[in-house]
Parts: C-alpha cells; structure tokens; sequence
C-alpha cells in the first residue's frame, strides 16, 4: 500500500513550512495566490488526502485541539512558551488538526474557570501549557468532558498525563560542570517554589553540591521574580564565583545586574542559563545553558493526547524528555 502523502511531504518539496502548506490547503490568508496554486497543484499531482478526512472515520469530533496558557507565561515572541506553543501548533497541522489558542487570566484560574472553547465544544481535546495553581490543575484534568495533557509541569497528583523536561538532571549536569571547572562558591537563581520546573532545577543543583561536599549558603539562593511573575534581581553584598540560573532569561538578567556593579562575565563570574532558548543569544556573552528539546515535548505531547482522544493504548502520568549541556562563553575555569 502506497504511504499516505503528508502536508511536511509537499512542504519539503517545495521548501517552504508545514504551516504555509496547511494556509494554502484551508484557503487561509497570509500564503501568496501564486504559492496557493503551486501547492493546490502539487498536492493534487501527489495524491494528498486531507488527515481531517482520514481521521474522520475514527474520531466524529471538531478537528480542534485546544491549547490553553496562563498570561503570566506569555510575552509575545520572546517567551519560551509561546515558542512551545508554536512547536504544539506545528505537530497539531501535520497530523490534519487545527489548535485554538486560549489565554488563561489570573481570575479565571483562581475562580476555577472552565475555558470558553471547552464550553462551547469547540475542541476534542486540551494541553495546557505551563504551571497553574494545584486547585485549578485538578478542576481542568477532571473537567469530564475533553482529555488533557499538560506540558512542562506536574503537579502531586501524579496521575496527571504530563510531559516535562529534564530540570532536575540538566541542572545537576549544569552545577558540575561548574565545580570540575574550579568553582566551590555556586549561587542559584530562582524563585524555588515557583514552579515545579524551578523547583526540580534547585534540586539537581543542590545534589551537585551535596555529592562534591561544598555547602549551600541561602544568601547566593536568589529569586529571580516575584509570585506575580515580575523579573528582577538582587545581589547579596558578597558574590560567590558562579551562579546556576533557572533559564536564559535568568541569566541574562544576571549578567545585565552584575554589570551595574561592574563585573564581567565570564571574566569576572561565571554564569550557566537553562532552556537553550533565545535569551542564551541576545547577551553580549552566548551563555553556556542546557537545551530544552521542546520540539521532542511537543510531539510527545501530542501523540500521547491524540491516542487518548482516539481511545488507543497510551503511556499515563508523568513522560520526561532529557536534553543536552551546550557549552559556550560564560563559564571561565578558576
């Protein structure tokens, strides 16, 4: 049997994104009319068959997934969620399923909200990406009407089906390569409690720590924010040599702060960052971090939560994707 003709098949031909293709095919703006009948033509010359159709046969829903984001995590392109929200759209279009976009506010979640496209029965089923309050977490996975998945957080109830990175190891692997590079006085950077991701990172660094005999002192335990998502950094009178910093944002915010004391990094403190994500590039310094494979999240992600809309066999509770220590410019050997 000939393999089915994917819209990543036409796109790779003519060189141009999945999402191009899918705007093209649906009649959607933003794609040229010369590129629209390039595609129309070359899909039709391929023998592609919309997945909407194909997935039809097993699954009489909408077609729509919906995903669902707390403000607070977003900040226009520059945030590390909408870029997984991004990925989640992406691996959504390739399997013939359109995402909705819902932004959560602060007073829908701590009201125990039930999103509108879940009211109104737009979708067949929901990711929600990034941390909420326990309360509302619990509210969404037992809503009875859609299956959920939850992106890059997990909460105590441990039969949440939820994909994580690896915080806890990448940060441990981060904080070692720190100490076999000379340095004994390490400072942490973030609001521990937070987030579950936060808080697994503070773990892995306090684990390096522990096994090299170096004690921790909770002055060089920094908040890089406060409980309402507002960044900002301050710096003990005494410094320690280096700081493992929760995220790239982080540790450009500590790179800028050290500046208006006029230390340099790597020169004069050693920085390491977390995510690999954007910020690791708009430093003045390519801060050496631990990559984020959030393209292996999101596909995971949604696999997993499309064999459950289909009622297929699927791996349950917590799913965590490991990534890589990339070395770069802000670590310098004492």
């Amino acid at each position: 049997m000939a393999k089915a003709v994917k819209l990543e098949d036409i796109a790779k031909r003519l060189g141009v994104s999945n999402v191009t293709v899918s705007k093209a095919l649906s009649d959607k703006s933003g794609v040229s009319e010369e590129m629209r009948k390039r595609i129309k033509g070359l899909a039709q010359q391929m023998g592609y068959i919309p997945l909407s159709s194909q997935k039809t046969k097993e699954n009489k829903g909408t077609g729509n997934i919906g995903v669902l984001v707390p403000s607070r995590f977003i900040d226009g392109s520059t945030s590390f969620y909408w870029a997984i929200y991004q990925m989640v759209v992406t691996k959504l279009q390739a399997r013939g399923y359109y995402a909705i976009l819902e932004i959560l506010d602060d007073v829908d979640e701590e009201n125990c909200q039930l999103p509108k496209m879940i009211q109104d029965e737009k979708i067949d089923g929901l990711i929600m990406i990034g941390q909420v309050n326990a309360k509302y977490s619990e509210y969404i996975w037992k809503n009875n009407i859609v299956p959920v998945i939850f992106l890059d957080f997990y909460d105590t109830h441990m039969e949440y089906d939820t994909i994580i990175s690896d915080g806890f190891y990448g940060m441990y692997v981060l904080t070692d390569y720190l100490i076999k590079m000379g340095h004994r006085d390490i400072g942490f950077v973030g609001k521990v409690l937070y987030t579950s991701s936060i808080t697994d990172r503070f773990f892995g660094y306090q684990k390096a720590l522990l096994e090299n005999h170096i004690p921790m002192r909770k002055e060089w335990v920094i908040d890089d924010r406060d409980m309402e998502n507002n960044i900002k950094i301050e710096l003990p009178n005494k410094l320690p040599t280096a700081f493992a910093c929760n995220s790239d944002l982080a540790a450009n915010m500590m790179i800028s702060t050290l500046a208006t004391r006029g230390l340099i990094v790597p020169d004069d403190i050693s920085i390491v960052g977390f995510d690999n994500y954007l910020y690791s590039t708009l430093s003045t310094a390519q801060i050496t971090t631990y990559e984020v494979k959030i393209d292996k999240m999101a596909e995971l992600g949604v696999k997993t939560l499309l064999r459950k809309i289909n009622h297929k066999e699927y791996t349950k509770g917590v799913q965590i994707i490991t990534g890589q220590m990339v070395v770069k410019d802000t670590v310098k050997a004492r």
